[in-house]
């Protein structure tokens, strides 16, 4: 089958999750772009009459839900030794530990409380970055996580599922000054200030001509 020119040009979404201890990135790549996705933004608008009610106490808080699709088709005709062994149950893996802690966390905490320990702090997760072009690049936290398997192998390995994700846009309203979390979420805010000054232009531009 010829390939589209343009083809190699086409970039492709993905979570990265970044180990808060070793700083080391696990980049999980959407085997297929997801066709639709559906943004919705909370306002936090000030109570009450007069000038309260013009007031915006913080970003809004943003609800980004897409489906995936997997499919271990390609992986069998290539004969990928992973994909042929456990068929998508490496990919459905990486996505799901997103909302485990860590298990040597679990056993650590599990010894502190076998030893009589009073309290135990959970431990910190990853930083996820939700990446969707360079102009999208976006701390979230992982709200919802729904997986349909839809065909198995002989071994009962799954090889064709959808996952329908809820990713909940992490601001500097949530996370602390100094946070590279903080720094991402406000350089994509300045981004889109930057960009909405074009569309600005655009729309003024229009107005002249149609006096």
């Amino acid at each position: 089958m010829p390939t589209h020119p343009h083809s190699s040009l086409h970039l492709r979404g993905a979570l990265v999750a970044i180990d808060p201890i070793t700083t080391l990135p696990t980049v999980i790549l959407f085997q297929y772009n997801p066709t639709t996705l559906t943004r919705s933004l909370e306002v936090k608008h000030g109570e009450g009459g007069g000038i309260e009610a013009l007031r915006v106490y913080g970003a809004p808080k943003e609800v980004i839900k897409l489906d995936a699709e997997l499919d271990a088709t390609d992986g069998l005709e290539w004969a990928d030794p992973n994909v042929v062994a456990n068929g998508l149950h490496s990919q459905l893996a990486a996505l799901e530990l997103l909302v485990y802690p860590k298990a040597s966390a679990v056993i650590a905490n599990a010894a502190l409380l076998a030893a009589g320990a009073m309290e135990i702090v959970p431990p910190p997760g990853p930083l996820i970055l939700f990446v969707w072009g360079p102009k999208r690049v976006l701390p979230v936290q992982v709200t919802e996580l729904s997986i349909t398997e839809d065909g198995y192998d002989a071994m009962l390995n799954p090889i064709r599922a959808k996952v329908s994700l809820g990713l909940t846009v992490l601001s500097y309203n949530d996370l602390p000054s100094g946070h590279a979390g903080n720094a991402l979420f406000l350089a994509n805010q300045i981004a889109k200030e930057v960009l909405a000054k074009g569309a600005l232009v655009s729309a003024l531009g229009s107005l002249a001509i149609g006096t």
